[in-house]
């Protein structure tokens, strides 16, 4: 089974090498790569040159944001399963994409998701934030619920049918695809609790206070679009249920 592993990236010089190291060391064997550059000009298309030893394709150009990116390397995978990992993000262990691909052997799966812990961002081990998710039920993204999405994994045949990320979001279409794949078309999920990613804070939609409101206006907006009720209090709400994720095991 082919997996499709693509990392949107710019301007990203102190944490790139750790990204493609993190996949040069997975243990599967069929791993296509894909590095979609936004046009950097800290050095980080230097840094990929010197460690592409398992890339498969790098595009280097200006774009729309990460999510344009992300769309980009969605129409140049070939795989039979494709993910994400950002210019930041490291897998927690070796087998991850392994483990990725032992799951989507099973016919019944479109798509899987696991847990995922945020880092500091100048102290990969200090661990601020634990994202803990679940099994998808009806009525889940109503509270603001969403698969982390650097761990979220699906059959590319599901993408070619239903289409990648809106690029009226912003802040939140990794919200509005996983709603649209899950909630809207139905696609059929597994969650599995373990850890697969490790993030550094600093993301677009949580980098300030302003960007957390924009996000969550945004996903307000999306649920509308997508024939989800949600009232008024959605935002906060979305905002209140991540507080629990910053206690637990450090």
């Amino acid at each position: 089974m082919r997996i499709s592993i693509i990392t949107a990236v710019r301007n990203k010089v102190g944490t790139i090498a750790e990204t493609l190291a993190s996949v040069r060391e997975q243990t599967h064997l069929d791993i296509e790569h894909i590095v979609v550059d936004g046009g950097s000009t800290d050095g980080t298309t230097d840094v990929i040159a010197r460690n592409a030893q398992r890339v498969a394709r790098v595009v280097s150009e200006p774009d729309r944001g990460t999510y344009d990116g992300m769309n980009k390397g969605l129409r140049l995978a070939t795989g039979d399963v494709v993910g994400f990992l950002n210019g930041d993000d490291v897998f927690t262990a070796p087998t991850v994409a392994a483990r990725i691909a032992e799951v989507h052997a099973r016919e019944d799966i479109d798509g899987c998701y696991a847990n995922l812990i945020y880092v500091a961002q100048n102290d990969p081990k200090r661990i601020i934030r634990h994202w803990r998710s679940q099994a998808y039920r009806p009525g889940l993204f109503a509270t603001g619920w969403m698969p982390a999405h650097p761990t979220f994994y699906i059959k590319r045949r599901i993408y070619e049918k239903f289409g990648g990320f809106d690029l009226r979001f912003r802040f939140q279409a990794d919200f509005d695809l996983a709603l649209r794949l899950i909630a809207v078309h139905g696609i059929r999920t597994v969650f599995i609790p373990e850890v697969w990613v490790r993030m550094r804070r600093g993301g677009l939609s949580n980098n300030s206070i302003v960007n957390v409101i924009r996000g969550n206006l945004e996903a307000y907006r999306i649920c509308h679009e997508n024939g989800v009720s949600v009232g008024p209090w959605f935002p906060i709400r979305k905002i209140l249920g991540r507080i629990p994720q910053f206690f637990g095991d450090k």
